[in-house]
């Protein structure tokens, strides 16, 4: 496969990489390396593999039916559509609120910016609502690849610099499976790494959006596009490792205790990178985390207008459609709106909101899976498109992890 042909098969892939490089990256994955030094790389790299079966899932339906995933819930149930459609009208908001404001927080950060975090907030929201509408998933594409390049290289030299204060004997050590506060950080970790379950619907979205914008094109093949999405998570995996590393040769070694939220650790990062080892790398880790944020936001906000855009063409019979420009436009407005006024109305609450979106994100995860699971082996489409032995296996086994995750992590929060 020559260099163009991997460009485009990864298209779609990369788009997804900047949407899940976001806060489980920044801040998640930094924090797990502060608190518990190389501890939990381990687990990092465990679950980006079991999850990784659901997620291409969402390619492989796209590609071997030309529908969306959508479609393929409602060829299992039209009331998993309804469920579908139901939820995510009451996280979105939510969830698109916190990436906002967080991209604001950073932007004031890395610039000094001095202005009220909700004007900062308007003013992202209202200028990836532009762009987005102008430029569509042809201007988001070349954004993730274009950021993606600056985030790669900027993280792996700050992780570099930072590897060899890393205290590697901690890679060794399990007392973390002894404390119950340690074991819920590790299923919100995990639960999150490297993004919600829900983005499997997203790549089916961008999958046939990128399929038709190809112009003159001819279609990739399946395995062209397998590689494609494969070299994409490959590099969402490895940049959580350096997330990681990060924190244990910054923080960790150092005894610091990392901040919790995501704009408090950029500027921690960026601060301790500048006292602990100058000024180039912290410029590097201040532009790592801006364009994390930059590529998660735009990505964000295109699958939540592209998903429901699919879901309203159920409603009208178009079994796996993906929505037209005017549609798009409604639904990515809508949640710019909604997104906006939901930080406006509940700032003082905003944690509380965030915490019930994360338990409900728990619950919903191995759900997710396990019907995408079913849609690719019950559903009708060439056999070609349908999972190995081997994926299948790995699937089953991510979907019970992720279901003990969610009972565990609903028993240390009843008990706490």
């Amino acid at each position: 496969m020559d260099f163009q042909t991997l460009q485009r098969a990864a298209g779609p892939g990369l788009v997804f990489a900047g949407a899940a490089i976001g806060v489980s990256h920044l801040v998640q994955s930094t924090r797990a390396g502060a608190m518990y030094g190389a501890a939990l790389i381990a687990v990092i790299i465990l679950f980006n593999l079991f999850k990784y079966p659901a997620f291409r899932f969402g390619l492989d339906y796209a590609h071997g039916t030309g529908k969306t995933l959508i479609g393929g819930y409602r060829s299992l149930s039209p009331w998993l559509v309804v469920v579908l459609a139901v939820m995510n009208m009451a996280l979105l908001p939510i969830g698109l609120g916190a990436i906002s404001m967080s991209t604001a927080a950073i932007l004031a950060a890395v610039t000094g910016s001095e202005l009220p975090i909700l004007t900062l907030t308007f003013i992202v929201i209202a200028v990836t609502l532009i762009l987005l509408l102008a430029g569509g998933y042809g201007w988001l594409e070349r954004l993730s690849k274009f950021l993606l390049v600056f985030l790669t290289l900027a993280t792996v030299w700050a992780a570099a610099l930072a590897f060899p204060q890393v205290q590697w004997s901690s890679a060794f050590s399990f007392d973390w499976a002894m404390d119950p506060m340690a074991i819920l950080f590790v299923v919100a970790l995990a639960g999150f790494m490297p993004t919600v379950m829900g983005q499997s619907v997203d790549i089916s979205l961008w999958t046939l959006t990128s399929q038709n914008e190809a112009g003159g094109h001819e279609k990739l093949s399946l395995d062209a596009s397998r590689k494609g999405f494969l070299a994409a998570y490959l590099l969402t995996s490895f940049l959580a490792v350096c997330f990681c590393i990060l924190g244990a040769g910054v923080m960790h070694a150092g005894g610091i205790t990392a901040e919790s939220g995501a704009a408090d650790l950029a500027s921690q990062i960026i601060g301790l990178y500048g006292d602990t080892l100058g000024p180039v790398p912290a410029f590097f880790a201040g532009i790592a985390a801006l364009c994390i944020m930059v590529t998660t936001m735009a990505a964000s906000f295109d699958g939540a207008a592209r998903g429901y855009g699919a879901m309203y063409q159920e409603y009208r019979g178009d079994i796996g459609g993906t929505a037209g420009k005017s549609t798009y436009a409604l639904f990515l407005i809508l949640f710019s709106v909604l997104s906006f006024v939901f930080l406006s109305l509940m700032l003082d609450s905003f944690t509380t909101f965030i915490d019930l979106v994360t338990s409900i994100f728990f619950v919903v995860a191995p759900a997710t899976a396990l019907v995408n699971h079913l849609v690719m082996t019950r559903c009708e489409m060439p056999d070609s498109h349908r999972p190995s032995p081997t994926i299948r296996a790995l699937s089953l086994v991510g979907i019970v992890v992720m279901s003990a995750l969610a009972v565990v992590f609903f028993i240390l929060k009843a008990g706490g």
